[in-house]
């Protein structure tokens, strides 16, 4: 992108590997030796997520705008914090949820907020594969933030109940895959099933309207990745009867959701705006986190 200025990386190996692949970049060994030296206006964040919180205060209280990777932090607190302090430093703070980014959820966005597929009734996400394990978080706040993120921002409300079942196989307390039911206001209902143990990877994201039903597979081709379906149920003599319509592709300009976000980010940093995923929108996924954990790790009640 031309904006890359150094990179910070304590592995001694690493650095050698950045050095020989892009000459131009300057290498630092520790954060302070990077504030310290240079004076770029903006850092990236791309660390486990146990430390975001606390490099992205660091970097914000050095006056320096932030994009910091999913998930913002690891408690609300934290990440109140982090919004706190760019307000009070008056820094740019965004969070990298990728798919708010993606030309398919775009386009989702649109039909929703046109009122194409009718009355929002009914979402469902599902991101599964074998791999990454993870050691630092456990697979709810690995995977799930990206949908959490894009269920809210569809719905366009916070949920008014959040619970979540999962299980833990690979290590103990570390979940390896994770169903979480989200009820928003006005009936709409939601959930994500996430799991780094599955026999094969999927990306699929369905969206239930009254009136029309749209699928956003990012395992599919381009022309294929988001299809409207109208499919319901229409009325008759007081019985609902399926509707089987025929499903039509969305047409979207091809586009790296990466590159995307990180040219707002840019973009942002240079016109002092506000970004799409701001510290607040990433704050309010925290929420639906610690409430989904919390509730998955609640004692389990008796079957009646």
């Amino acid at each position: 992108m031309g904006v890359l200025e150094g990179i910070c990386e304590p592995d001694p190996a690493q650095r050698a590997a950045v050095a020989l692949r892009y000459p131009g970049v300057l290498c630092y060994a520790t954060l302070e030796e990077a504030l310290a030296c240079s004076d770029a206006p903006a850092v990236a964040i791309s660390t486990p997520a146990a430390t975001h919180a606390a490099l992205g205060l660091r970097c914000l209280e050095e006056g320096r705008d932030v994009f910091v990777e999913k998930p913002l932090a690891l408690t609300v607190a934290e990440g109140d914090a982090l919004v706190e302090a760019a307000r009070r430093h008056q820094r740019i703070l965004m969070v990298g949820h990728l798919l708010e980014y993606h030309p398919a959820v775009l386009a989702l966005r649109s039909l929703v907020e046109q009122g194409d597929l009718g009355t929002l009734q009914y979402l469902y996400s599902n991101r599964l594969n074998l791999g990454r394990f993870r050691r630092e978080e456990n697979i709810l706040w690995s995977f799930a933030p990206h949908d959490i993120a894009v269920l809210l921002r569809l719905v366009g409300a916070d949920p008014v109940e959040v619970k979540a079942f999962g299980g833990a196989y690979l290590r103990p307390e570390v979940a390896d895959t994770t169903v979480t039911h989200l009820r928003f206001p006005d009936g709409v209902r939601a959930h994500i099933f996430v799991s780094w143990l599955h026999p094969y990877k999927e990306q699929r994201l369905v969206v239930v309207g009254s009136d029309q039903m749209a699928v956003f597979d990012d395992r599919r081709p381009w022309p294929e990745k988001l299809i409207v379906h109208d499919k319901g149920a229409d009325w008759q003599a007081a019985e609902p009867i399926p509707r089987a319509g025929e499903g039509r592709p969305v047409p979207l300009s091809e586009a790296e959701p990466l590159r995307a976000e990180l040219d707002h980010f840019v973009a942002c940093v240079r016109d002092r705006c506000t970004p799409r995923t701001d510290g607040e929108s990433g704050v309010r996924v925290l929420r639906v986190l610690e409430a989904a954990q919390r509730s998955l790790l609640a004692p389990p009640t008796s079957a009646p």
